[in-house]
């Protein structure tokens, strides 16, 4: 139990890998100084947090290197995510992080979450990887535009505007901390969505979120309150992935997770009256 303890800890805090004396190699990883025999918390899911983290923080701290310098430059922008879960930004070109990216697109997002006290007490994850422009017009335009401005509306007033653009991450790695003694390096595999096979899900996602914001306002009001403990609200349904939904109310937002991958728009149409039936048995 022990050596399976250790090796756990080892994956969690990035100790022994190859490549840097210890280190790990991908990028934002631990600098392996946990003391030996470190307890990990039993009730710390370090894939789930991050996945709920990525999902539901709707703006953040953007990383860039100045083309100038090489020094990190931090600003703050506005985040929502592709159906796998890629960060994706709206930038001007009359920004000085637009202009880093267009010189190098390597960069990091912090998404953190706030609350009462100690800042540091609440979880917070840097992913980290490259930005690539999202051309207009192209195959990924249409998609990234609806599921950012599902998240962001108010953008709309200049998303159309000649000098903005939708910037997409490649995912490298991920770092999350999630207080005291719960920090993990990431993959972006444990990160991210596997949209694999979810072809048809994809294509029908525009659709399934239309038709629940028109005609099931009530079963997703009762997601957020009922399932996920959210206040009441205006909740509506900003973006669907295999994994799940994602909801927001004016400036708040919420993850509802799926109790089994869904890939088809059979699938999660089942899934959707499964958890509204969950909902309302909860009432």
């Amino acid at each position: 139990m022990a050596k399976v303890r250790k090796i756990v800890a080892d994956e969690a805090f990035g100790r022994g890998e190859p490549g840097q004396k210890g280190e790990t190699a991908r990028p934002g990883a631990m600098p392996g100084r946990l003391p030996e025999g470190a307890p990990v918390p039993a009730d710390f899911d370090p894939k789930a947090l991050a996945k709920g983290l990525l999902r539901s923080i709707r703006a953040g701290t953007l990383g860039t290197l100045d083309r100038n310098t090489g020094h990190p430059f931090a600003s703050l922008v506005t985040v929502a995510t592709d159906i796998d879960g890629s960060p994706l930004i709206l930038t001007s070109r009359l920004s000085t992080h637009t202009a880093n990216l267009e010189a190098d697109g390597r960069a990091s997002v912090l998404l953190a979450q706030t609350g009462k006290g100690d800042p540091l007490a609440h979880p917070r994850l840097t992913v980290l990887g490259t930005f690539s422009a999202v051309a207009r017009d192209s195959a990924d335009d249409a998609r990234v535009r609806r599921r950012f401005l599902a998240r962001h509306p108010k953008a709309e007033l200049y998303a159309g505007f000649g000098d903005f653009s939708f910037w997409r991450m490649n995912v490298a790695s991920a770092h999350l901390n999630g207080g005291f003694a719960r920090a993990a390096d990431l993959t972006a595999a444990d990160v991210l969505t596997d949209v694999s096979g979810a072809d048809e899900l994809i294509a029908a996602e525009a659709g399934a979120v239309a038709h629940m914001n028109s005609d099931h306002a009530e079963a997703t009001q009762l997601y957020a309150t009922r399932l996920l403990g959210e206040d009441h609200g205006a909740w509506r349904i900003s973006g669907l992935d295999p994994d799940g939904a994602d909801l927001a109310a004016g400036d708040r937002t919420a993850r509802l997770a799926f109790t089994e991958r869904v890939t088809s728009g059979g699938s999660l149409r089942q899934m959707l009256v499964a958890l509204a039936k969950a909902a309302r048995a909860k009432g």
